[in-house]
């Protein structure tokens, strides 16, 4: 019996379960839109391209963000393999070259003879007997299967095919930018290394602020330009994930206790 897997989706989730297959003899066709039809959030076309922190969170021991990473270590992973050989500095955290991340896992897709990479948009899923590249011979002798891992930046079309095969309603989709500072921008002579929460190395920059240098950022924040709501948003914020200017508007302390508190 010969066994297909097509696999929709070149993040994270798409490559390591297309290495994983192609590990197990069984051939696949990755499919990634990219560039061919863009997202919103992407830069490149690379596979596993991270488009938020590039952060893997916790390796300190008994976390469950470690517990979660040392399972996959031990069953295999080869993304966990590509970030272990490219992380950098980040106290207790696995934290990634998002570049050299990407790369590594393009290489691994390129070595692997049985994945077959297709750059297109995927828009109908359709069962394996109606799979019209299949001939009557080929649709008894071989079983196939579909792995949609598109996440939440599924394109308009295949999204429409996903709620229309589960009768599923949408859910909501949040992100954050994080503001990428340059390392010679920052004046070392004002501020400090630590370790966040005592734990790992110290590899953060603090820079602390003065009550009057902290009130000054505060009025400055809320008086500040945002980002324009894109057509593809709708601004529903998630408690666990708001924008800074968000939080800032429900006190001026707020900050303080939330993602500004002194933990290094």
């Amino acid at each position: 019996m010969d066994y297909k897997v097509k696999v929709i989706g070149g993040g994270l989730a798409g490559c390591e379960a297309a290495l994983q297959c192609a590990r197990q003899g069984v051939a696949v066709e990755l499919y990634e839109m990219r560039p061919v039809c863009p997202t919103p959030a992407h830069q490149t076309a690379d596979f596993a391209e991270l488009v938020c922190s590039n952060s893997l969170k916790s390796e300190s021991e008994f976390t469950a963000p470690w517990l979660l990473k040392q399972e996959m270590r031990r069953a295999g992973s080869r993304l966990l393999a590509c970030a272990d050989s490219c992380a950098v500095p980040a106290g207790h955290a696995l934290a990634v070259d998002r570049v050299a991340f990407s790369e590594k896992v393009n290489q691994a897709i390129a070595r692997e003879p049985l994945i077959t990479v297709k750059r297109e948009e995927v828009t109908r899923l359709a069962p394996a007997s109606d799979d019209p590249s299949a001939t009557n011979g080929e649709a008894e002798n071989a079983i196939s299967a579909t792995i949609i891992a598109t996440g939440p930046l599924t394109s308009p079309a295949l999204s429409q095919e996903i709620a229309r095969l589960t009768g599923s309603d949408h859910l909501f989709f949040y992100d954050s930018i994080s503001p990428i500072v340059e390392a010679d921008s920052i004046d070392m002579s004002r501020v400090y290394l630590a370790a966040r929460y005592g734990k790992g190395t110290a590899d953060y920059i603090n820079c602390p602020f003065t009550p009057e240098a902290y009130g000054r950022f505060y009025d400055a924040l809320l008086a500040a330009q945002s980002v324009e709501e894109k057509d593809w948003e709708r601004l529903n914020y998630f408690e666990g994930c708001l924008p800074i200017e968000e939080i800032a508007r429900r006190g001026r302390d707020t900050l303080r206790f939330g993602p500004m508190k002194p933990v290094g």
